[in-house]
């Protein structure tokens, strides 16, 4: 008898709790908690969002509906991984108070 393949991994991930500070994942035997100070691109997100999640390799998880892609590591410790994507924030508006000047 043969055994199955290494690498497929069959097993889901699954969010089972979300707060005002991130959310709880349960991977196989393991939970995590993904907070959104670490993980901002999951702040704004829904509920229906942030729970489609796939775990298409063990050491990797996916969210489609916002395309995002993350190692489990960074989730365990995430000092390791020190890039946090910032929201870019748009060009400051002309100050429309500007007294035109008559000559």
């Amino acid at each position: 008898m043969k055994s199955a393949a290494l690498g497929r991994h069959i097993s889901d991930a699954e969010v089972t709790n979300i707060s005002k500070h991130g959310f709880w994942l349960l991977l196989a035997n393991e939970e995590l908690f993904v907070p959104f100070k670490n993980f901002p691109w999951f702040k704004d997100a829904s509920i229906s969002e942030i729970v489609r999640v796939e775990w298409p390799h063990p050491h990797h998880l996916y969210w489609p509906d916002l395309d995002i892609d993350l190692a489990v590591d960074s989730i365990r410790a995430p000092e390791n991984f020190p890039l946090i994507s910032k929201k870019t924030r748009p060009a400051k508006p002309p100050n429309r108070q500007t007294k035109l000047k008559r000559g």
